[in-house]
């Protein structure tokens, strides 16, 4: 099942950059809910809680955030349908790395949850051509 999205498609129109746009801009914002469903599958299967998705802070993001034996994970999850962009992981750059530690910060000061520890993980999910599905969880993909 998809997270839930703040806008309306309808509301999506209006924030569309031109007509020419609208649709692609809609197709993005739909594969990313797929990309972030199979991945929140993924981590569900391995044992992985789901506390919160889509956390937003200063105009930044995590897609999830999750628990397992007291530990937190902030999951960036990048994806591409097919290989002409390269592996997803490689998107995630220095500066998107610091926008998820500000929002993991914010996270972790307003929240009850008693975590042992904290880390970032990602997932990269790849559509193969003929369809076939790429899942892979780095635990620990990088240090703040």
């Amino acid at each position: 099942m998809a997270a839930p999205f703040p806008f309306s498609e309808a509301a999506l129109w209006t924030l569309s950059p031109s007509p020419r746009h609208r649709f692609s801009f809609l197709d993005t914002i739909r594969r990313g809910r797929r990309f972030e469903a199979l991945a929140e599958a993924l981590l569900k299967k391995r044992g992985w809680r789901i506390l919160d998705r889509n956390v937003r802070f200063l105009r930044k993001e995590i897609d999830l955030v999750v628990e397992k034996d007291g530990l937190v994970a902030f999951v960036e999850v990048k994806g591409r349908s097919g290989p002409a962009f390269g592996h997803p992981l490689e998107a995630i750059t220095w500066r998107k790395r610091r926008a998820i530690s500000v929002v993991a910060n914010a996270w972790i000061a307003r929240s009850s949850f008693e975590a042992r520890s904290y880390r970032f993980d990602a997932v990269s999910v790849r559509i193969m051509p003929g369809g076939a599905v790429e899942l892979e969880h780095v635990e620990g993909a990088w240090t703040e």
